[in-house]
């Protein structure tokens, strides 16, 4: 579940809802016709096999059509469930075989695939108590004794096994994920992990009631760059650029690369109009600093155009958030370039913000 630690939250409610339903559906009818060929297994034996068999087909049934029906912590106590099931029901009909012990399987195979590495070892410790159980119960205590080592090594290798190929899985998961939301040159976020930031982003600054700042930056000149030292160095500017906003920001922000040699800042202001517009500013500032003290391009250090609006003082809604950042940029660029300009003013999508402040880029 969101929040949890890793290894210890629930993975995938979807496959573990399905993994409930199959084991139960499929054990339902099995404990039903084995309580029922059980010699001697008596009135209430039989009774008390029939009525679980049932149970165990509505929760399938529940699990299947509704998973939702069951709070979080029915998904964490499913295995502990199933192990008690599982002896008191072995016990109850007197079945010691493998084919009756291998539904200890179920809750092992079900940890190891969703549930983190503490689970698993409760699920291993439930399984092997159980199976014990029922063993030394029903079979001699040599005989026992064999079958109950042979199943925990086994049941130990499978989760050892299953555990080891899920951590893997998860591991190229999250690089696969990281390639989603990355850009490849700069490794800054790009437009798709963007926007979804920003609707996050939007709903924090509703509930706290403070401000976001969106910045949009974009290097001056960036064909003539190419033009002139090649391709090489253009990818080296933007690369300088990336890892100067990396800086500015910190972890109050992302930084990201719409594309081409245009980028955004988007920061989480705990303050309130002005003082949340003159600390953009001031990182919007930071920003053209460090870019400007660079001193490895060939023809100087690449200059900036800034624009910076404010959520919720400049926009009402994200999309007349990002025009009225993409407006204050076009006003640096119209207005001489290197600059950073800041909107002011609430504006609907299809207007152009009012620019308010220009702030000439400090170049050495």
């Amino acid at each position: 579940m969101k929040g949890r630690r890793r290894g210890h939250e629930l993975r995938d409610l979807h496959g573990a809802s399905r993994a409930v339903a199959y084991l139960t559906l499929a054990s339902a009818p099995y404990a039903a016709i084995t309580g029922a060929l059980t010699p001697g297994i008596g009135v209430f034996g039989l009774v008390a096999v029939m009525v679980t068999a049932i149970g165990m087909a509505v929760v399938g049934t529940i699990c299947w059509r509704r998973p939702t029906f069951w709070p979080p912590t029915f998904w964490y106590g499913a295995p502990a469930i199933a192990c008690t099931v599982i002896t008191l029901l072995n016990i109850g009909t007197g079945d010691s075989s493998s084919g009756a012990q291998l539904f200890f399987l179920w809750p092992v195979l079900y940890a190891a695939n969703f549930l983190g590495h503490r689970a698993v070892a409760v699920t291993l410790a439930l399984v092997f108590a159980g199976h014990a159980g029922v063993v030394f119960s029903l079979l001699a205590p040599s005989k026992a004794l064999a079958d109950w080592v042979a199943m925990t090594l086994a049941m130990s290798m499978t989760a050892v096994v299953v555990a080891g190929l899920r951590t893997r899985a998860d591991r190229l998961r999250e690089v696969l994920e990281r390639q989603a939301n990355a850009d490849e040159l700069t490794g800054l976020t790009n437009r798709r992990s963007l926007t979804e930031s920003l609707t996050e982003a939007s709903e924090w600054s509703r509930r706290t009631g403070n401000c976001l700042a969106l910045i949009t930056v974009d290097l001056d000149h960036f064909k003539a760059i190419n033009d002139t030292y090649g391709h090489a160095e253009g990818d080296r500017a933007l690369m300088l650029v990336a890892k100067a906003m990396n800086t500015v920001t910190g972890e109050a922000g992302i930084a990201a690369r719409l594309g081409g040699d245009e980028f955004v800042m988007l920061l989480r202001l705990s303050a309130t109009e002005p003082q949340a517009r003159q600390a953009a500013i001031e990182v919007a500032e930071a920003l053209v600093a460090v870019v400007s003290a660079s001193t490895d391009s060939p023809g100087g250090p690449p200059s900036l155009s800034v624009g910076v609006a404010l959520f919720p003082a400049d926009a009402s809604t994200v999309e007349e958030l990002i025009t009225a950042s993409d407006a204050a940029l076009y006003e640096a660029k119209t207005s001489g370039r290197s600059r950073i300009a800041v909107a002011k003013g609430r504006q609907n999508v299809d207007h152009v913000p009012q620019i308010n402040r220009l702030v000439p880029n400090q170049r050495p």
